[in-house]
């Protein structure tokens, strides 16, 4: 199997382009009505080592009297490149669009209409703030319904002029001063502050009366433009990492311009995703637990903002029955609300599938969008919404072999379906047979505090005869490890698989999509309960299909993932032939105080977390017993590391010990390092070289 081939798969696979953003416009004619959808796309350039954005517009035209009827979808117009803007929002009547680009190291805020650009603000000149936030943890580009101001969070302004000078030299007695940031992917993003820009003066200013002990973000304006909303995580004692991290302390805050600020969410939660009503009488949020598990079922709350009022639109879900709603577990869309402002939708996990889902106010009852989801044969197994404006719904589907579709559909009636349009169909489908597995946990193995929980996997192969020789098995295991492995579109997956792989992802106890308690059945289990539910997904996969070879097993993964493939080679040592892990835990006791997500170090192994911990012997003991290097000795299959030299999650140096460990054994062991890459190796160039030395290290052993 030669590198060129290998490459040519990679850049096929991974660069089918996917929607991440859509915008939905409506004009109403005299016997029509006519539907604008933009979608913003993200495509992989191999070339350039870098992904490109552009976005293309549709037309829908639908009756007037029937307008949840489409009647024609007219040719899509060019995809228009998007060229280092680093947040966009359309307004809400007039369609104005704001853009914060990045050019030539400054910062510029450009207002756009239908004549070209209107205003255009050099935010980095204005030296009112540090650099715009465009991250989704922190950043926002609010328009107020006036249309006359923006909202957006910076990093707040380091101004030194006023530090005393010791002669001519230039340092300040502050300049070397420790300044905690909020950890991996979120590097240099310290203290963000709330900045409105009023357009008819082009006047920025930041805004007062933010606590002093949060970080505000996700800012949002209320209908009447004269206060905001925010979640403002809690800092003190000091910053934990925030990325893929929901269960961070934090409230949600209403904030006048006069630097009036309440509080209106509970103490010792974490909440997210604040997202006000078309009315502007309601505002919905995500609420969860503080420490514990990273990743958690989240509940969704809605709050009359004229009375105060507080309840629970969706609980917490523990344990779903099959082929019910499972909870929610990711991030709203920006848009969820349908037109009247009675119902919500959104995508979240469910089992091993990520679906579409509405809840009804009036009733809190959950309804399934999705077109087939009583089919276990259905053609998507993910359906992640973009955005719900004008009742119309813009979603993305996909599946193991069919790449990222662009589909349409009206919120529907009472009692009625759905009826989807696909605007954008991927440019190809890949001849994968692909199936999903429900796998139970034998008895010896079942966990006496949660008591009858199951798993899954999905198992994507080749489609072949049954007369050619068996297919290799590798085992792909998901980080986390409270996160998920949908049904869905997986550029690794798929180049391994038409490269003549059959790939399992395992969905192991812990992961998001089946309710609660499988998320808190792995607390103080890692290290055993995840490695044997992997174990068991494989001679699931190798006993239900005779196709796979038994003899030609390999695992692969990223962070929990990892840790759990250096796991099973330890524990398993005669069963997989080879290994490759992306910056794997491999011994969570020094893993302790390099990490910035102390708190999940504790929790992981069953210890309750608090921010004065000191390490004992006990949690450090526990957490080395439960870390793959106590099983390093027994590690046969020849192990590919490849590791971040930025990674502030899983410091390199695990990497490196299991590296040193093998290498004083004389067993087969490579390492890539990436100088420039953070935990999750996402740079372009990164993926690329992982794809490719993971396939040549899989033929080489396989």
């Amino acid at each position: 199997m030669e590198a060129g081939l290998i490459t040519g798969v990679y850049g096929e696979v991974s660069g089918l382009p996917a929607p991440v953003s859509a915008h939905v416009s409506e004009e109403q004619l005299p016997e029509l009505r006519i539907y604008t959808v933009t979608a913003e796309w993200s495509q992989s350039d191999l070339v350039r080592g870098s992904r490109l954005r552009y976005s293309q517009q549709w037309t829908l035209i639908t009756d007037s009297n029937d307008h949840k009827s489409i009647r024609t979808v007219l040719p899509p117009g060019p995809c228009v490149p998007v060229s280092g803007e680093l947040l966009s929002g359309l307004s809400p009547i007039r369609g104005l669009r704001a853009v914060v680009r990045e050019t030539s190291g400054h910062q510029l805020l450009e207002i756009w209409d239908g004549h070209g650009l209107r205003k255009c603000l050099n935010l980095t000149a204005l030296n009112k703030h540090g650099r715009v936030y465009g991250d989704v943890q922190f950043g926002c580009l609010s328009w107020s319904e006036c249309e006359n101001k923006l909202l957006y969070v910076a990093e707040k302004s380091k101004n030194t002029s006023a530090e005393p000078h010791d002669g001519n030299s230039g340092f300040g007695k502050d300049r070397s001063v420790y300044c905690e940031d909020w950890g991996e992917a979120l590097t240099n993003k310290s203290v963000p502050v709330i900045c409105a820009v009023d357009l008819q003066s082009g006047c920025v200013s930041v805004l007062q009366g933010v606590p002093p002990d949060v970080s505000p973000g996700q800012a949002l304006w209320t209908s009447s433009s004269r206060s905001v909303v925010f979640v403002g995580w809690y800092h003190e004692p000091f910053r934990l990492g925030l990325k893929f991290c929901s269960n961070r302390r934090s409230a949600l805050f209403k904030l006048d311009l006069e630097g009036n600020c309440e509080r209106l969410s509970g103490d010792n939660l974490s909440v997210s995703c604040p997202r006000l009503s078309p009315d502007g009488f309601t505002l919905i949020y995500l609420q969860g637990r503080v420490f514990g598990p990273h990743n958690q079922c989240l509940s969704l709350q809605q709050l009359e903002l004229k009375s105060g009022k507080t309840s629970t639109l969706l609980g917490v879900v523990n344990r779903p029955q099959t082929g019910e709603f499972a909870g929610v577990y990711e991030a709203l869309p920006s848009c969820c609300w349908s037109a009247d402002s009675q119902r919500v939708v959104f995508s979240s996990a469910c089992r091993n599938w990520k679906d579409l889902f509405m809840v009804d106010r009036r009733s809190n009852k959950v309804t399934f969008l999705s077109d087939s989801h009583s089919d276990l044969s259905k053609v998507y197994g993910s359906w992640k919404l973009l955005t719900v404006q004008k009742d119309l719904m813009v979603v993305c589907c996909s599946s193991p072999n069919t790449p990222p579709t662009l589909r349409v559909g009206f919120l529907p009636s009472a009692g009625e379906a759905v009826t989807w349009r696909t605007l954008q169909e991927s440019l190809m489908t890949f001849d994968f047979h692909w199936t999903v597995l429900d796998i139970t946990p034998p008895p010896e193995e079942d966990n006496t505090l949660y008591s009858g929980l199951d798993f899954g996997a999905v198992l994507v192969k080749p489609s072949r005869h049954r007369h050619e020789a068996k297919i290799p098995l590798v085992a792909f295991i998901h980080g986390g490890p409270h996160s998920q492995f949908p049904a869905e579109w997986n550029c690794t997956t798929a180049g391994l698989t038409k490269l003549g792989f059959a790939v399992l992802m395992v969905n192991y106890r812990g992961s998001t999509g089946f309710g609660q308690d499988s998320i808190l059945s792995l607390i103080g289990q890692i290290g055993s309960q995840d490695v044997k539910d992997v174990q068991t997904a494989v001679l699931t996969a190798l006993r239900t299909d005779i196709t796979l070879d038994p003899k030609r097993l390999a695992v692969i993964g990223g962070s929990h993932g990892g840790f759990l493939s250096c796991h099973l080679v330890g524990q398993y040592p005669d069963f997989y032939r080879a290994c490759a892990a992306r910056n794997p835990v491999i011994n969570a006791a020094t893993l302790l105080g390099t990490s910035d997500i102390v708190d999940w170090r504790y929790s992981s192994v069953g210890f309750e977390y608090s921010y004065d911990q000191i390490p004992t012997a006990e949690a450090l003991a526990a957490m080395l017993e439960k870390s793959p290097i106590t099983h390093a000795a027994q590690i046969r299959a020849p192990v590919l590391l490849m590791l971040g030299g930025r990674d502030r999650r899983v410091s390199p140096h695990q990497g490196l010990e299991l590296y040193k460990v093998l290498k004083s054994r004389d067993l087969p062991v490579r390492l890539l390092w990436f100088p420039e890459d953070g935990h999750s190796l996402s740079r372009v160039d990164t993926q690329a070289d992982c794809f490719l030395n993971t396939v040549l290290w899989l033929h080489q052993h396989l």
